[in-house]
């Protein structure tokens, strides 16, 4: 496999649900901010920094868990672990992409720069959460949420505090699918003393994932609401509700490879939230 198959890989090029998972709440948050369609320019902007920085974290991530991946059965033959790329390329590939994101957002407004800042701290020290938290995934919430503020930021200078509670919501979302992903390597994750909150939750996983998603969904109809969604944006929550009672049905039984069934599904799930906020707005012209 040559140099850049093996790049591709070290950032998921051949696995997007991290990328559309970072990019649903992203979108939302612009045409809330924007009360409809935002300019096209700045969907561009945040589709590609997205993607950019979703790449830079996996390289990241990649970097600070060499050592333990050959511990864990799906991630055994990554390109870092396998020795097929070394941990400095993994970082230039990291540090090259977190530049061609910083350079993306360069037009933007100074309080949009600042909070990238921000977003890139957070994203390069979520890796090493797993060594001492309990709960690494609301950190990981909060990175993959962090384009809602910026997208607030960007079209009005300013992060109101409906922002920052979309934000919460997003930390609940993501401790849901999060934990999902996590129980598929749950008993590997024991065996090598990582911290997930598949593990902290325990024989409670399954009833606390389903309550991260009703206060995700909650917290989203209430801020939505305040914003002036209404029956489309509401009609979006109820087929992602829909969506949750899936995954209930696909991790009760705590299996492998339903649970990253269900972790995989979280795209449609993001994508009903999406269009009842484009739908509400679209009908309220």
């Amino acid at each position: 496999m040559n140099k850049l198959a093996l790049y591709f890989r070290l950032i998921r090029l051949d696995k997007p649900i991290g990328t559309v998972l970072l990019l649903w709440p992203t979108l939302c948050a612009l045409w809330m901010a924007q009360q409809g369609v935002p300019d096209w320019r700045l969907l561009l902007i945040f589709f590609l920094g997205t993607f950019l920085m979703r790449s830079a974290g996996c390289a990241i991530n990649d970097y600070a868990d060499q050592d333990i991946d050959k511990f864990v059965k799906r991630t055994a033959d990554r390109p870092i672990t396998s020795g097929r790329i070394s941990g400095k390329e993994a970082l230039g590939v990291a540090g090259v992409l977190t530049v061609a994101a910083f350079c993306l957002i360069l037009p933007l407004n100074a309080l949009t720069r600042q909070l990238s800042v921000a977003a890139v701290i957070i994203a390069a020290t979520y890796p090493y959460f797993k060594r001492f938290f309990a709960i690494p995934q609301a950190y990981l919430g909060i990175a993959f949420g962090f384009g809602i503020p910026m997208g607030f930021a960007a079209i009005t200078d300013s992060v109101p505090v409906v922002a920052w509670l979309l934000l919460v919501g997003n930390v609940f979302w993501a401790v849901a699918y999060d934990t999902e992903y996590a129980m598929v390597d749950r008993d590997d994750d024991l065996k090598i003393g990582i911290r997930t909150s598949a593990i902290t939750f325990g024989r409670h996983d399954v009833a606390i994932i389903m309550l991260c998603y009703a206060l995700f969904l909650l917290l989203w109809l209430a801020c939505g609401w305040y914003l002036g969604l209404r029956y489309w944006y509401l009609a979006g929550l109820l087929v992602a509700a829909a969506c949750a009672v899936y995954h209930y049905t696909l991790i009760r039984a705590r299996e492998r490879m339903p649970c990253f069934a269900a972790f995989r599904h979280n795209n449609w799930l993001g994508a009903a939230v999406f269009a009842g906020v484009v739908l509400d707005f679209a009908f309220r012209q």
